[in-house]
């Protein structure tokens, strides 16, 4: 006799994919990986007996149960080295490190109009989790800059509400434009104007390094409740370490970023970039890079770059980037200042000398260019900003000349009419800081000016 089969056909095993439970059942009974702190020197923490890529997040666990977490931002041969996202005091050798397997996460979309959180996304302002609703979602703070052949044209003005900027050097919606200033000349005071008056759809406002007394009074005297209701803002004070200061501008721009791709017309302002660009210092010359210029090592130029192509627009809206930028002594080439200078589309350079003088904002007009102005005006705007610049340019040629009294009345129709339309130049480029101009007010009171001057 023969034993009956048992099976009508060759064996075949359930297949792990198709089966969800089998699937959760073997990642659960999988051996955890567990690595160990085996050094912290500055500011990094070496991990080995993990593997992860640079940007994943590593939580380290302390003998009391307390998790501290930090990411990768360097791998050697042996090791991981991380930056912990918080502060490393209570960390030491031979502490136990686990590997989450993912990026820094930040929630987006529009539930977090209104809402402050902090550099690694988190609120702050008491209001309770930010997740909610049918369009939240949390994503990677990573991300990559549009193609450049899917960048719509920067061809609409953007109002700021700040008449010098919006005449002199009009921005474009989807443009990149930065305030260059030495300290204490009125960066911050201007971004705030620009908070307030600013035509845009939504604010995403990072404060990446400021003062931690300076936050509030930003929050209720500069942004008030109107203006929070149509903002995101994410702090990173001072205080914070390097990794948190740099990772609040990468979820700014994450969050901005999610606005565009619902077709929305955002704008991104960033106080201040420079801040950004010394966190990064700090990471890279406490993983071991070399210093290059001024201290600096070659990763801080290549993540500005990074940074500012995320800005602009895409086939489906846009991200105005407004950055401010600290100049090192007043320095407008050192090697920051430069490098965004020469990424950005255009810069709005502050003075010291009209500060002291209590012209604010401190606008240089001669010295600031949008590289996109012309695209975004008419020729008659064009024409009567290019008309005060000329009356102006030959008002600081002769500038010496008028202050010991050499000058000639009459040898310049230009120089004359700067000199006898002063005040009114000075009142139509001053204007105070809880002041909104509208753009068609704006541009009103310079074709007025014009024809006061009586010059072509």
């Amino acid at each position: 006799m023969t034993a009956p089969a048992l099976l009508d056909g060759p064996m075949t095993m359930p297949s792990v994919n198709a089966d969800p439970v089998l699937r959760r059942a073997l990642a659960a009974a999988a051996p955890e990986l567990v690595g160990t702190v085996s050094s912290i020197v500055g500011l990094s923490v070496d991990i080995t007996g993990l593997a992860g890529a640079v940007g994943d997040l590593v939580e380290i666990e302390s003998t009391d149960g307390d998790r501290s977490v930090a990411e990768v931002v360097a791998i050697t041969p042996r090791s991981l080295r991380c930056m912990p996202l918080g502060p490393v005091h209570g960390l030491r050798v031979g502490m136990q490190a686990r590997a989450t397997g993912q990026p820094l996460m930040t929630p987006t979309g529009p539930q977090l109009l209104g809402r402050v959180l902090d550099g690694l996304g988190r609120p702050m302002d008491g209001k309770g989790p930010v997740m909610g609703g049918i369009h939240a979602r949390r994503v990677p703070v990573s991300g990559h800059a549009p193609s450049a052949l899917d960048r719509a044209r920067v061809d609409t003005p953007l109002g700021l509400g700040v008449r010098a900027l919006d005449t002199m050097t009009t921005v474009g919606r989807g443009q990149r434009i930065g305030l260059f200033a030495g300290s204490g000349v009125g960066k911050s005071s201007l971004l705030s104007m620009v908070a307030r008056g600013t035509e845009a759809e939504v604010s995403v406002i990072a404060l990446v390094g400021e003062r931690g007394r300076e936050v509030r009074e930003f929050l209720e005297d500069d942004l008030g409740e109107e203006g929070l209701a149509r903002s995101v803002v994410v702090i990173a004070t001072s205080d914070e370490p390097p990794m948190v200061r740099l990772r609040a501008a990468f979820v700014a721009t994450r969050i901005a970023e999610e606005f565009r791709a619902q077709g929305r017309h955002a704008v991104l302002m960033m106080d201040s970039l420079t801040r950004v660009a010394m966190a990064q210092r700090e990471i890279g010359l406490s993983v071991g890079e070399p210093p290059a210029t001024r201290g600096y090592p070659p990763s801080t130029f290549s993540i500005l770059a990074q940074l500012l192509e995320r800005a602009g627009t895409d086939q489906h809206g846009s991200v105005t980037g407004i950055y401010t930028v600290l100049v090192d002594g007043d320095d407008h080439n050192e090697p920051i200042a430069d490098a965004a200078r020469s990424i950005l589309d255009g810069h709005v350079v502050l003075t010291r000398e009209l500060a002291v003088q209590g012209h604010y904002p401190s606008i240089d007009v001669l010295a600031s260019v949008s590289r996109v102005a012309t695209r975004v005006t008419s020729s008659q705007q064009k024409e009567a900003a290019q008309v005060l610049r000329k009356v102006l340019a030959a008002r600081r040629r002769a500038q010496d000349l008028l202050d010991v009294g050499a000058y000639a009345a009459g040898s310049n129709p230009l120089v004359d009419a700067a000199v006898a339309n002063t005040n009114a130049i000075d009142a139509f480029l001053r204007q105070s800081v809880d002041q909104i101009a509208s753009t068609q007010e704006s541009w009103a009171q310079l074709n007025q000016l014009i024809a006061q001057m009586g010059v072509d």
